[in-house]
């Protein structure tokens, strides 16, 4: 098979990643419909990620944070977002990159893009590859990925 010169997979990684940039854009102009929530998982020593020294040490190489009642302040760019939340009562403003996020999942419709963004070497940039979930996985506080079945009632 021929070398792509094109790279499509970047294509395609770039223009998914802009679904989470355009439903960010619909937060913040009009808050959250519905039932709808957000999960978004990020990788947090990726290049551009702007996070306390508290936080940094508790969450040393992933986060993941739930848009739903309390936030603010969202501030959504071309490259990033950053948004205010609290964590054990002290507000904290959040500096993400898109290139960082590593899953974006709504659970109150089960739709999930994940992203596997690979921890950066001295030499190398992130790279990333992107698949749509039909059936996301919600990561937990721990770093693991549980299934959204672990949250549903039985």
């Amino acid at each position: 098979m021929a070398e792509d010169l094109m790279h499509y997979d970047l294509m395609a990684q770039e223009a998914l990643r802009g679904v989470i940039k355009r439903a960010l854009d619909v937060v913040l102009k009009k808050g959250l419909p519905g039932e709808h929530h957000l999960y978004i998982s990020f990788r947090t020593e990726a290049p551009g990620v702007s996070i306390s020294e508290k936080l940094r040490k508790q969450y040393p190489e992933e986060m993941t944070i739930v848009l739903q009642h309390q936030f603010w302040n969202l501030d959504v760019r071309e490259d990033g977002f950053s948004v205010d939340l609290t964590f054990n009562k002290i507000p904290e403003t959040l500096v993400v990159p898109y290139s960082a996020v590593q899953g974006f999942f709504d659970p109150s419709v089960q739709f999930g893009l994940q992203f596997e963004v690979k921890k950066p070497e001295a030499s190398e940039t992130p790279k990333a590859e992107a698949r749509a979930e039909e059936a996301p996985a919600a990561p937990s506080g721990d770093g693991a990925v549980v299934s959204l079945d672990a949250f549903r009632k039985k």
